[in-house]
């Protein structure tokens, strides 16, 4: 039985040993320990030596309150280099150029097809938005209703068979009514030019 007390006694000496050596560091663990450089990340000499030149009072811990000072000098690296990288990712969406408009998607489209005919993909979208705009001349200029024009030379099965007839349907709407306006003069013009690309 005095035995165990002696123990007993010995681990009570030794946990407050702990906790006074613990005690007296903690100005050092309060620190703040972000370093100079976050991409110091690795345990070697060199780290090693500069943590010995950032933080003096590492000499004066013991072995295990070093390891403890190394382990919380490598979260704040972590976090600091956490935060950088946020930084950095929010900087760059904000970098990002708007999205384009269907109508300059299309037109690329088309540029794409006339000039880089074996890099080109057809896009069901991009084609039928041409469709749908095809005779709007601020929409499609002129420059690219040539363009269009070549493309709609290829065009087959049920997109050429409805090309025609929605341009036969516009053709007879506008042949029923008197128009002197300019946009519809024009619009008229590129409806007998589908017609005759494709009749």
């Amino acid at each position: 039985m005095a035995k165990n007390k002696t123990k007993t006694a010995e681990k009570n000496e030794g946990k407050k040993k702990r906790s006074q050596s613990t005690s007296e560091t903690t100005p050092v663990k309060k620190a703040k320990l972000i370093p100079k450089d976050p991409e110091e990340l690795d345990d070697s000499e060199e780290t090693q030596q500069v943590e010995a030149a950032e933080y003096p009072e590492i000499e004066e811990l013991t072995a295990e309150e070093r390891r403890v000072f190394e382990r919380k000098l490598k979260k704040e690296r972590k976090k600091e280099e956490k935060r950088l990288k946020k930084e950095s990712l929010v900087q760059d969406t904000k970098e990002e150029p708007a999205k384009q408009s269907g109508c300059e998607l299309a037109l690329q489209y088309l540029k794409s097809w006339s000039k880089k005919h074996k890099e080109w993909k057809f896009q069901k979208t991009r084609q039928t938005w041409l469709l749908l705009h095809m005779y709007d001349s601020e929409k499609i200029p002129d420059k690219y209703f040539s363009i269009l024009l070549d493309y709609l030379g290829g065009l087959k099965g049920s997109a050429r068979d409805t090309t025609i007839k929605k341009a036969e349907a516009l053709m007879k709407e506008y042949d029923n009514k008197e128009t002197e306006l300019e946009s519809d003069l024009q619009k008229i013009s590129r409806i007998r030019e589908v017609l005759q690309l494709l009749s």
